[in-house]
């Protein structure tokens, strides 16, 4: 049996945006037409300051917001934190877990990860679980295992797959400008989509969005996007300007 999955086309700002760069989500508000209303969904993940005010422009325009993290606890003494339950109440619907920004700087572990995405399904948000491998772990041989074992111990095994998006980003091609090939892309979106059909049982894994995150730009978008199990993209720096990111939701004109 075969499922239709909706692409998604995430942005995320990570930590730059201050209230002027609003004006860049109205600007995608506008270029947001009908054929791609048909086509795919969008995701803008701001940071948490404008997250509310993107809300109130995005939401018009059947655009949803969502959050770059979350804490693994609903409340409490965690100063500087964020919630899960926070995010929802400023209007989010997603929420990035496990990024490899994250995970470096902040040692956040497979357990955490988990944790965290546990949190965002309590609190009705869809996490973005975040995998991928360094360039040291490739050349070494490891890709593989590395995404297996992240995919294993970051996602909850019970989640119901229409609740997950799967973000696969190759650490070495963030922000670099260095992408795989597309046969790499294609490979490992499909040994992701395998590892998922385990985790989760009864072929459930091929109705989960898997997107693609690692130097996503317009002029290669449309070649990443139709290859098989890339389910929609996870864009960082190209999604800061309206023109770029809208020029990456082409692909699906």
């Amino acid at each position: 049996m075969s499922f239709a999955r909706r692409p998604l086309l995430a942005g995320n700002w990570k930590m730059n945006g201050l209230r002027a760069a609003l004006v860049q989500i109205e600007r995608v508000a506008d270029g947001y037409d009908g054929i791609l209303r048909e086509n795919l969904d969008l995701l803008i993940c701001p940071p948490a300051t404008l997250l509310a005010a993107a809300a109130a422009i995005a939401a018009p325009a059947r655009i949803a917001v969502g959050g770059q993290d979350c804490h693994s606890q609903a409340s409490g003494a965690h100063t500087g934190d964020i919630s899960a339950r926070m995010l929802a109440d400023a209007g989010a619907a997603f929420v990035i877990v496990g990024h490899s920004e994250r995970r470096a700087d902040h040692g956040e572990s497979d357990g955490l990860v988990r944790a965290k995405a546990l949190a965002a399904l309590e609190a009705g948000l869809t996490p973005i679980v975040c995998v991928g491998e360094t360039r040291a772990q490739r050349e070494a041989g490891e890709a593989e295992a590395i995404v297996a074992g992240q995919i294993a111990g970051s996602i909850p095994p019970d989640i119901a797959p229409e609740r997950l998006a799967l973000a696969y980003e190759p650490v070495w091609a963030i922000g670099t400008g260095l992408t795989p090939t597309p046969q790499d892309v294609a490979k490992m979106h499909g040994f992701a989509r395998e590892r998922l059909d385990a985790l989760l049982g009864d072929g459930k894994g091929a109705r989960a969005r898997i997107l693609y995150g690692g130097s996503v730009k317009p002029s290669n978008a449309k070649e990443l996007m139709s290859l098989a199990d890339v389910d929609g993209a996870l864009v960082g720096g190209a999604s800061l300007l309206a023109g770029d990111f809208l020029g990456i939701a082409a692909a699906y004109r």
